[in-house]
């Protein structure tokens, strides 16, 4: 077998089934064309090393394979590349944020000392990076082969793409911010009427934010700050907090793994669809039943309630009224309220939600 026919066999090896034959084809018609013109300028034939540097000129099997082949030839392409830098930048911001107050978590409960914490943050910072990089090309492949773009992709509006003027650790990222959220502007003046992010870009922020928490909840990522480890032993009162939070976790942790990763998947599709209105408000009134669930039964089941939950309207008020006026922060106090606001909070969420998904009109667009 002479040394292009193995070149050919190689080729061959790397193109779909389909098309091989004429690719092989046309391959072998330029390659000889070019040996025949090397002969005739050389007035004799080629020998193997030079029939390899044609070859080599001609390219590597599998960049000449590349070539003719179908599909995309890039992992993350040109297009999506932004995206793909965007998502990684600001699901790594996350994990910086959750890393940190995982750390003084632990130091306050006594759990490791400060060194220990920071060396243990540096490591869980490194590792849990390289999975969120390798995660985010994943997906990035995925997309890059779909027959039908994501919407965020082609359905992108002027109007939002102030969110991208936020360079994550940049000096003016809380400034921007605070100017998108509307009120006083980074520059001084009244924003009257801020405008909003759109649909579809909440869509990818909210999936990238429940990804990164299912990725820590599950231990993928800031492993010495996972759900289980950080409660340690904090004793108020006569309380051991720490045991609480920790029983609570062994009750709620598959429950609330399912729920955020039927969170994180539901955002991205929404995102893929560009975030319809009823499709959008029909998975928030599923979410907040059930955070509803979870809220109801953290009050009258979880191994915290005895310590904070309350049976009456008055004896609520006592609590609040006592908290109001001797100022001191009393830990089953001010969970009581945290829990009854969360509550109160998702009530008007699903109503709003049910809203949208009967008329079919989202008003909270902007």
């Amino acid at each position: 077998m002479t040394l292009t026919e193995k070149y050919l066999k190689a080729v061959a090896a790397q193109l779909p089934a389909a098309g091989r034959e004429d690719v092989i084809a046309e391959l072998r018609d330029a390659l000889m064309s070019r040996m025949e013109d090397r002969e005739a300028a050389l007035g004799r034939p080629l020998t193997e090393a030079e029939e390899e540097a044609v070859l080599r000129e001609m390219g590597h099997p599998l960049a000449v394979a590349a070539r003719f082949g179908a599909g995309p030839h890039h992992v993350v392409g040109p297009e999506l590349y932004p995206w793909w830098l965007f998502g990684v930048k600001t699901a790594l911001t996350v994990l910086a944020i959750i890393t940190v107050i995982g750390a003084v978590v632990r130091v306050v409960v006594g759990d490791v000392d400060g060194a220990q914490a920071l060396g243990q943050a540096i490591h869980g910072l490194l590792w849990s990076g390289m999975m969120i990089v390798g995660v985010a090309t994943v997906a990035g492949f995925i997309i890059e082969r779909m027959k039908d773009k994501p919407a965020f992709l082609t359905e992108w509006r002027a109007r939002d793409l102030g969110l991208f003027e936020m360079g994550v650790f940049s000096s003016a990222w809380m400034a921007k911010a605070t100017d998108m959220v509307g009120g006083e502007r980074a520059d001084g003046t009244k924003d009257p009427a801020p405008g909003r992010m759109s649909p579809t870009a909440g869509a990818v922020a909210s999936g990238v934010g429940w990804g990164v928490f299912v990725l820590w909840w599950t231990g993928v990522i800031g492993r010495e700050i996972r759900p289980g480890v950080i409660g340690g032993e904090l004793v108020v009162d006569g309380v051991d907090y720490g045991l609480l939070v920790n029983e609570t976790v062994a009750w709620i942790w598959w429950p609330l793994l399912a729920f955020a990763a039927a969170r994180a998947a539901f955002h991205l599709m929404r995102a893929v669809m560009g975030s319809p209105v009823r499709f959008t408000a029909f998975g928030d009134v599923a979410f907040s039943a059930a955070s509803l669930g979870f809220i109801g039964w953290f009050w009258l089941y979880s191994p915290m309630a005895p310590v904070f939950a309350v049976d009456t309207l008055e004896a609520f008020v006592d609590r609040v009224r006592l908290l109001w006026t001797t100022g001191e922060m009393v830990v089953p106090t001010v969970i009581m309220m945290i829990t009854a606001f969360a509550f109160i909070g998702e009530v008007f969420t699903l109503l709003g939600a049910a809203g949208r998904f009967v008329t079919g009109r989202d008003g909270r667009k902007g």
